[in-house]
Protein backbone atom coordinates (compact mmCIF):
# COMPACT_ATOMS: atom_id res chain seq x y z
CA UNK A 1 0.00 0.00 0.00
CA UNK A 2 1.56 3.99 -1.21
CA UNK A 3 2.14 6.59 1.66
CA UNK A 4 2.69 9.99 1.20
CA UNK A 5 3.92 12.26 3.26
CA UNK A 6 2.28 15.90 1.91
CA UNK A 7 2.77 19.55 2.99
CA UNK A 8 -0.28 21.94 2.92
CA UNK A 9 0.26 25.56 2.95
CA UNK A 10 -2.37 28.75 3.33
CA UNK A 11 -3.44 30.94 0.06
CA UNK A 12 -0.51 33.13 0.75
CA UNK A 13 2.15 30.51 1.28
CA UNK A 14 3.22 31.92 4.99
CA UNK A 15 2.26 28.66 6.85
CA UNK A 16 2.72 24.76 5.90
CA UNK A 17 1.40 21.99 7.47
CA UNK A 18 3.32 18.57 6.59
CA UNK A 19 1.40 15.45 7.44
CA UNK A 20 1.73 11.68 6.60
CA UNK A 21 -1.79 9.78 5.00
CA UNK A 22 -2.19 6.41 2.98
CA UNK A 23 -5.42 8.42 1.13
CA UNK A 24 -3.63 11.13 -0.04
CA UNK A 25 -6.96 12.57 -1.76
CA UNK A 26 -9.17 11.70 1.49
CA UNK A 27 -6.74 13.32 3.85
CA UNK A 28 -6.00 16.47 1.23
CA UNK A 29 -9.95 17.12 1.25
CA UNK A 30 -10.30 16.57 4.65
CA UNK A 31 -8.14 19.46 5.30
CA UNK A 32 -9.87 21.33 2.38
CA UNK A 33 -13.00 20.94 3.66
CA UNK A 34 -12.26 22.04 7.49
CA UNK A 35 -13.56 18.72 8.60
CA UNK A 36 -11.22 18.84 12.03
CA UNK A 37 -12.41 22.33 13.06
CA UNK A 38 -10.15 23.12 15.85
CA UNK A 39 -6.93 21.15 13.56
CA UNK A 40 -3.81 23.43 12.75
CA UNK A 41 -4.96 23.31 9.12
CA UNK A 42 -8.66 24.69 10.19
CA UNK A 43 -6.97 27.11 12.18
CA UNK A 44 -4.76 28.61 9.57
CA UNK A 45 -6.38 27.50 6.44
CA UNK A 46 -3.97 25.74 4.98
CA UNK A 47 -6.34 24.16 1.81
CA UNK A 48 -3.24 24.19 -0.33
CA UNK A 49 -1.56 21.29 -1.33
CA UNK A 50 2.10 22.53 -2.31
CA UNK A 51 4.42 19.23 -2.21
CA UNK A 52 4.29 15.11 -1.40
CA UNK A 53 6.43 12.03 -1.72
CA UNK A 54 5.57 8.66 -2.17
CA UNK A 55 6.69 5.79 -0.42
CA UNK A 56 5.78 1.63 -0.28
CA UNK A 57 6.31 1.55 3.60
CA UNK A 58 4.54 3.28 6.18
CA UNK A 59 7.13 3.41 8.60
CA UNK A 60 9.66 5.25 5.80
CA UNK A 61 6.73 7.90 5.09
CA UNK A 62 6.56 8.77 9.13
CA UNK A 63 10.43 8.62 9.16
CA UNK A 64 10.39 11.16 6.59
CA UNK A 65 7.61 13.55 8.23
CA UNK A 66 9.77 13.34 11.13
CA UNK A 67 12.79 14.44 9.39
CA UNK A 68 11.21 17.26 7.44
CA UNK A 69 9.08 18.50 10.34
CA UNK A 70 12.53 19.62 11.96
CA UNK A 71 13.81 21.69 8.77
CA UNK A 72 14.25 24.93 8.29
CA UNK A 73 11.36 26.77 6.95
CA UNK A 74 14.15 28.42 4.05
CA UNK A 75 15.03 24.53 3.25
CA UNK A 76 10.74 23.25 3.27
CA UNK A 77 10.94 26.22 0.99
CA UNK A 78 14.00 25.21 -1.19
CA UNK A 79 11.94 21.37 -1.37
CA UNK A 80 9.17 22.78 -2.15
CA UNK A 81 10.28 25.18 -5.03
CA UNK A 82 12.23 22.75 -6.39
CA UNK A 83 8.78 20.11 -6.52
CA UNK A 84 6.57 22.88 -7.37
CA UNK A 85 8.05 26.64 -8.30
CA UNK A 86 4.95 28.37 -9.10
CA UNK A 87 3.56 26.37 -5.39
CA UNK A 88 0.22 25.85 -7.16
CA UNK A 89 -2.50 23.37 -5.39
CA UNK A 90 -1.61 19.82 -6.53
CA UNK A 91 -5.29 18.83 -5.78
CA UNK A 92 -7.28 21.55 -7.30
Amino acid sequence: MKSYIYIMANTLNTVLYIGVTSDLKTRVAEHKASVHKYSFTSKYKCTKLVYLEVFSDINEAIKREKQLKKWKREWKNTLIEKFNPEWEDLLK
